[in-house]
């Protein structure tokens, strides 16, 4: 049956130990892109076509991608029209999408939170699309009220260093849901980038004081981690798309830190000495506090240059890099570990042939302290079936699956937490092949434990070490 109890649950071990063990679990959700204002605001969504495909360079770019392979008019996708002539079209995509992860979660969202088991096509749309507006109006469907609903118990919001988190003061009062900031410097290492002047600009507000030359950016961006810090945060976020390695002097990394502040441009030699000088600052500053560094790598970005300058950045026309990456890597972190800097390190690809490279690779660097280095969940492209279970088992033949800190939904979204639970029945579907076929142990509660851990614990003492 269809999304039943047993959905994915193949094994009499599996189904034992997602009811059991992982089911009843809080989430906790240590990466996503929601805004802290709307959770802050705690705002009822104007109804479905809001909450689901948002518009105006705003939304999820997952269902967005799906129109468009339907040929679906881009002002039905992003833009100004009816919602329900742009719900109407999405039905129409998804109807098709069979096989596609947002065919899963688009269904289990409308299950988990609308209870609605109808399967939604172009015949049951205008139904459902009624009843999901008619719940979204009432006081229990607001942002907050929808990861109550899920029994989120940690959520961390992405954070530009010179955000002055004022959201998340807010936001400390809700002793339901914990909102922490993460930090994401990514406006600090794209020295390249228009606007990384004006960037400085006002990192030297939330400072209070002038930065100058590149051990004045370092200071003051130890001293925004020392900020976050206090509010909970322990986990830093990096789009490291491209990697590549060159060391630098001081004297060299000042000279290219105030050329880039003055607009002036830079060879390709001198941004990447000056990304792999800021990394690993960043790393000796994240290991003296005790943080996780977090690195996204591989993520071909905006290739339909048409399209991204109508609708910006994050709205559907990214992809998979190929572009070598283990040699600048695995320097970076020899290099660290030289140095004694490294800080614990999530890494993820969205290349899946990177995976068995860099779990191997961290398996030269491990020691000192619980999983130093880990392969960062299934992300993006690859959060399917097959990817998050390919993920898993490479975290387990290469590692220790037991120690592994689980999903995120790397989700703009406050209606994507079905994803934990989609990641949690794969996680006890494979295990329970594992027991199966004699490959593990059947000591339910050993699993048990395991299970648990990674849907849950291992998250959670990020926050509590």
């Amino acid at each position: 049956m269809f999304l039943d109890d047993d959905f994915l649950l193949t094994t009499g071990t599996a189904k034992t130990l997602f009811h059991e063990y992982a089911k009843p679990l809080p989430i906790i959700d240590y990466h996503c892109h929601l805004n802290p204002s709307e959770i802050a605001g705690d705002e009822n969504f104007s109804g479905i076509v809001e909450a689901w495909l948002g518009g105006n360079g705003y939304g999820d770019h997952y269902k967005w991608r799906l129109m468009r392979a339907n040929g679906v008019d881009e002002e039905l996708v992003t833009g100004h029209a009816d919602d329900w002539e742009r719900f109407q079209a999405f039905a129409g995509a998804i109807e098709k999408a069979v096989g596609n992860p947002v065919y899963l979660w688009t269904h289990l969202e409308l299950r988990r939170i609308f209870g609605i088991e109808t399967d939604l096509n172009r015949s049951t749309a205008r139904a459902i699309f009624d009843r999901t507006n008619e719940l979204l109006a009432t006081p229990e469907f607001s942002r907050r009220g929808l990861m109550r609903k899920f029994g989120v118990e940690v959520v961390c919001t992405t954070d530009d260093p010179a955000d002055d988190l004022h959201f998340h003061r807010e936001l400390a009062a809700d002793k339901t849901v914990k909102v922490i900031p993460a930090m994401r410097p990514d406006k600090a290492l794209n020295v390249d980038k228009d606007g990384y002047g004006a960037w400085v600009d006002d990192l030297e507000k939330a400072v209070g004081h002038p930065v100058s030359g590149f051990s004045g950016l370092t200071d003051a961006l130890a001293e925004r981690v020392d900020c976050f810090h206090a509010m909970g945060g322990r986990l830093s976020d990096h789009a490291v798309d491209v990697v590549t390695y060159d060391e630098a002097s001081p004297a060299q990394l000042d000279a290219i830190t105030d050329k880039a502040r003055l607009g002036r441009s830079l060879s390709a030699l001198e941004v990447s000495q000056y990304r792999t000088a800021l990394l690993k600052s960043l790393m000796r500053i994240y290991h003296d506090r005790g943080w996780t560094m977090q690195i996204h790598l591989r993520a071909a970005r905006n290739l339909n240059s048409a399209m991204f300058a109508v609708h910006g950045a994050d709205t559907g026309y990214d992809a998979m890099w190929d572009r070598p990456m283990m040699e600048p890597l695995t320097r970076l972190l020899d290099s660290a570990q030289t140095a004694g800097i490294v800080p614990k390190t999530i890494i993820y690809s969205l290349n899946p042939n990177d995976w068995l490279p860099i779990a191997t690779a961290f398996g030269c660097f491990q020691g000192g302290t619980v999983q130093k280095f880990q392969l960062g969940n299934a992300w993006w492209f690859d959060d399917t079936r097959s990817g998050i279970r390919r993920q898993l088992e490479t975290q387990a033949e290469q590692s220790l699956l037991g120690n592994f800190v689980g999903m995120t939904t790397d989700s703009r979204s406050f209606l994507s937490y079905p994803r934990h639970e989609f990641f949690r029945r794969i996680l006890c579907e494979l295990v329970g092949e594992w027991v199966e076929r004699g490959e593990a142990t059947g000591d339910i509660e050993a699993l048990g434990r395991l299970v648990a851990d990674v849907s849950y614990h291992n998250a959670k003492a990020i926050f509590t070490a």
